[in-house]
């Protein structure tokens, strides 16, 4: 499986491709300066290092994203479940649910989804 966390610093990165995509590799050279004050030999760093886990793609000096935002939000999410919760969803929702009440939107929300994702 592969490894779908991100450090802190990895993260807004991440998101300002995401947020620009497709970039050119000099765009977001500039862009990394601009926003998070990093040298060239950084951005191209850590963009090799998320290229390596297959994330994002620099073909042609055009950068852009393998997997989406929500795609990978998704399977940040499922290795959690499975990391903390043995994979279950029900015992992930248990726990969430011991401290904070769901509203009746949230509880229509899921609903909706328990009943899209029946068959």
């Amino acid at each position: 499986m592969e490894d779908y966390k991100l450090g802190a610093m990895e993260t807004k990165f991440a998101e300002l491709i995401w947020e620009n995509e497709p970039i050119t590799s000099g765009q977001l050279v500039k862009l990394c300066e601009k926003e998070l004050s990093w040298k060239k030999s950084t951005t191209y760093t850590m963009l090799r290092r998320l290229c390596e886990r297959k994330i994002f793609q620099n073909k042609d000096g055009v950068v852009s994203s393998i997997i989406t935002r929500q795609e990978f939000q998704a399977l940040q999410s499922e290795q959690f479940v499975k990391e903390t919760f043995g994979g279950s969803l029900p015992h992930f929702l248990a726990a969430f649910t011991t401290r904070k009440r769901l509203s009746d939107n949230e509880i229509n929300e899921l609903q909706k989804l328990i009943d899209q994702h029946k068959g």
